[in-house]
């Protein structure tokens, strides 16, 4: 049950400001639902990785769907030297997801701490 709230709060805290901070902000989210809801370290990491990969690649999927992914394949060959826009999809989620994964297990590390 933590698990699921964990993972539903992550994604709220997170939708609304993730439009308009800067992308490392989700690493603050993740952080604070670790470090409040008490959970064993590996499953606060998978609940920060979980959230923001659901979140992240649902977003940029959309985003990038509703332009028929027309920057998605000019991006996708610059960084990954090949038209496939999937795969961009699939790296920025697992970018943001390493990064909420990472400040929630700092979150679960700092309630084990006190």
């Amino acid at each position: 049950m933590k698990f699921f709230l964990s993972l539903i709060l992550t994604i709220l805290l997170r939708f609304a400001p993730c439009l308009f901070l800067p992308w490392w902000s989700v690493a603050i989210a993740a952080f604070v639902v670790a470090a409040l809801i008490p959970q064993r370290p590996f499953k606060a990491f998978l609940t920060g990785f979980i959230a923001l990969f659901l979140l992240w690649g649902g977003l940029s999927f959309w985003m990038s769907n509703n332009n028929d992914h027309i920057l998605a394949h000019k991006v996708s060959q610059l960084i990954l030297k090949m038209d496939n826009p999937y795969l961009l999809v699939l790296a920025t989620a697992l970018i943001g997801a390493l990064v909420a994964g990472f400040a929630a297990l700092a979150g679960s590390y700092l309630r084990k701490t006190k």
